[in-house]
């Protein structure tokens, strides 16, 4: 029986780190993408049964995602699952937070997630069997985010990419799934700045979050909105006025 192999983004802490247990416990060999050497060789040497590719990459750097492809290409690798999970956010008045560190949050959770779909796509179709993309977003797609406008139109984008995407290749043998969790309890909240913030008053624990991504990537659902509250939320909008759902957005991202 061939194995099967996952490559997932931010593979060494949060939601990341999860999927790579979940994935691992199935037997799919890893290929694992994040900035830190030292982590990823940490966690490789957990899994001594598996066969475990490491990739130091910045991915918020232009260029890097291509590489991340070649690299993959050269090992003679061909995955079956792609999980775009790496992404940040930063709080607080656009006007006013460093436009270089908002920029390389474009090119992390736009760009990169893009390219690595572009790149690994077409060998992706002429696997055998099922192939999936999971792409992560957040409960920040369904709607304008003030003191977050940057991070909460990146996940928009992921959220439309994603649906389309997931649409066009309905009759191929990959499926295009979005992950939109709402707060959750990851490494996020400490480098947007937002643990004190209401929206991070209940947040979820990652690895059930995590759990409830796999489970309905595994039976090829499009949309995965984690938490009941975050179910609700998402659907209020819809009806809501946007000015309105901009104003609750703005209200949760003060301090509590």
């Amino acid at each position: 029986m061939m194995k099967k192999s996952v490559l997932i983004t931010g593979a060494t802490s949060g939601l990341g780190y999860d999927f790579v247990k979940l994935f691992a416990a199935d037997g799919y060999d890893l290929i694992l993408v994040a900035r830190d050497k030292a982590k990823l060789e940490e966690i490789k040497r957990q899994f001594p049964d598996l066969s475990v590719l490491t990739i130091s990459r910045d991915l918020s750097i232009a260029g890097a995602a291509k590489e991340v492809f070649e690299e993959v290409t050269a090992a003679g690798i061909s995955i079956d699952v792609l999980v775009n999970n790496a992404g940040f956010g930063l709080m607080g008045p656009f006007d006013e937070l460093d436009i270089l560190k908002q920029t390389e949050m474009i090119q992390l959770n736009i760009s990169a997630l893009t390219e690595l779909t572009y790149h690994f796509l077409p060998g992706m179709k002429n696997r055998p069997n099922k192939a999936r993309i999971l792409n992560v977003a957040s409960t920040a797609a369904f709607q304008p985010g003030p003191l977050m406008a940057v991070y909460y139109a990146t996940k928009a984008y992921v959220l439309s990419f994603s649906e389309a995407l997931a649409e066009e290749l309905a009759d191929t043998n990959v499926t295009v799934t979005t992950l939109c969790p709402g707060a959750t309890k990851t490494n996020f909240a400490s480098v947007a700045n937002v643990e004190k913030t209401k929206m991070f008053s209940g947040a979820m624990d990652s690895r059930e979050v995590a759990h409830q991504g796999y489970r309905n990537l595994m039976a090829g659902k499009r949309v995965v909105i984690t938490g009941r509250s975050n179910k609700l939320g998402a659907y209020a909008a819809k009806f809501l006025p946007r000015r309105t759902t901009a104003k609750i957005a703005k209200y949760v991202a003060k301090d509590a």
